[in-house]
């Protein structure tokens, strides 16, 4: 019997793609007692299909020189693309260099010129063809770029290995908010055995211009056709240095006080959102707390907290940012926190974060990344009133020792978070979202071409 539909394409893609018969890991309008984790959230002039985000992942998967330096390639539209086709609301494209320099390798994303527009509009377009919405991190490493991706790092059994002219690198123009030896990030400066190269101080001018190039970078996402923007202020990069009172001991009126220290990041949130239309949303990823608080180091200088990381929130409704990415660490070797032990991991952190601000009729979402490996864990945290959890027994070891630390961390009756922002485990399973919603009961949609081979219904 001949079909009476037609295979639709979906529109406004410059090529075919078949058109899905409902958005996947979107529940079905029979579907009962769905979670919040399943219920879509609207954000500005983009509504998310459920709460379950991609969280940006470094890959040095571009070219580090050539005509196509920095510029996204087909092996990001295979494991993005596939992520949004597996059910996520939002799928982020990892760090993205806003300047040559600002690249954690030479072989990370950039988008300091329009002739990486079009590489990543067509992993964009792909990412939206399948229902979900894309998104960008822009980022500048500071003083822990021009460093060699970590599968050659590790071969060398070192933390990090900086990466030579000869290699693509641009060891002469790492630079940060302090400069010399002392402030590189292993200490260990230029020597033989360092892995990071001694950062150069960025002058006034410098951060003024940093501050432009943010805002440039932002208006070519725009062009590119993404939907949501995020800073990158966390896990030791640039901004992040600028806010900690550990690396950031400068003079001028962007070090000392919390006012100076947070001033570039201040005014790179006011530029980026006079440049973006008033219907894309903005996201801020922070360090929560850097983890130093009982280090000699954080006792002489003090250091970026949650008490510090409260302050900060506060500010951002009405600077224009819409969402809090709340992570930790990541700027100082001498940091002290075991994860897997901590009983006040990011999870907890986010959802004190969210308390304080709701105290004060604060509008701004919270996201919740680090640790989130279970199904009724990720439930728990977006759900008002939490719910037991428990561990299915199954996966490897490692697996296993991160939910265990998990699933302490969702007990209480608010939610912690309005989103949550998964990372690894997506890299272990690309369709874990339809693996938690059948856990969890949701009858979900599934992708066209994945329709026969859905998990039974429990």
């Amino acid at each position: 019997m001949p079909a009476k539909d037609l295979n639709q394409g979906v529109p406004d893609v410059p090529y075919f793609t078949p058109q899905h018969l409902q958005s996947p890991g979107t529940p079905f309008p029979t579907a009962q007692n769905v979670p919040t984790l399943f219920k879509p959230l609207t954000i500005r002039g983009k509504t998310l299909r459920n709460r379950i985000l991609v969280a940006p992942m470094c890959q040095y998967s571009t070219a580090g020189r050539g005509a196509d330096i920095g510029s996204l390639t087909d092996y990001h539209v295979a494991t993005l693309g596939h992520y949004a086709l597996k059910g996520s609301s939002l799928v982020f494209v990892e760090a993205t260099g806003v300047q040559f320099n600002g690249r954690i390798s030479p072989h990370c994303p950039g988008l300091w010129s329009d002739a990486q527009i079009p590489a990543l509009r067509r992993v964009s377009d792909f990412i939206k063809s399948q229902g979900a919405l894309s998104g960008i991190q822009l980022a500048h490493a500071g003083r822990k770029a021009s460093t060699a991706p970590p599968w050659l790092s590790s071969r060398d059994k070192k933390v990090s290995m900086r990466c030579s002219k000869e290699s693509g690198g641009w060891g002469d123009n790492v630079v940060g908010p302090m400069g010399g030896k002392q402030w590189s990030w292993d200490g260990k400066g230029n020597d033989e055995e360092g892995g990071f190269w001694e950062p150069r101080q960025l002058s006034e001018q410098d951060i003024q211009e940093l501050v432009r190039d943010w805002a440039s970078a932002a208006e070519r996402a725009v062009k590119a056709g993404i939907d949501v923007i995020e800073i990158h202020a966390a896990h030791g990069y640039l901004f992040h240095q600028f806010l900690s009172p550990v690396t950031n001991q400068r003079k001028d009126q962007y070090g000392g006080s919390f006012e100076n220290r947070t001033r570039i990041l201040v005014d790179t949130i006011r530029a980026i959102r006079a440049k973006i239309p008033d219907s894309m949303p903005l996201f801020l990823r922070i360090s929560s707390t850097e983890w130093m608080e009982d280090t000699d180091l954080g006792k002489d200088f003090g250091s970026w907290d949650v008490e510090s990381s409260i302050r900060l929130a506060k500010l951002l409704p009405a600077l224009g940012v819409d969402l809090l990415d709340v992570s930790s660490g990541g700027n100082h070797p001498a940091q002290r926190i075991n994860m897997f032990d901590s009983k006040d991991y990011q999870t907890r952190i986010a959802a004190r974060i969210r308390s304080e601000l709701r105290k004060e009729g604060l509008d701004l979402l919270i996201g919740a990344v680090g640790l989130i490996t279970e199904a009724e864990q990720a439930r728990d945290i977006v759900e008002e009133g939490g719910a037991a959890t428990k561990l299915n027994g199954n996966g490897d070891a490692g697996v296993a020792e991160e939910a265990r630390a998990a699933v302490k961390m969702t007990e209480g009756k608010e939610a912690m978070a309005d989103v949550i922002l998964v990372a690894r485990q997506f890299m272990r399973e690309p369709e874990w979202v339809l693996r938690i919603a059948w856990r969890l009961g949701v009858d979900v949609s599934w992708p066209n071409q994945f329709l026969r081979v859905r998990f039974p219904k429990l």
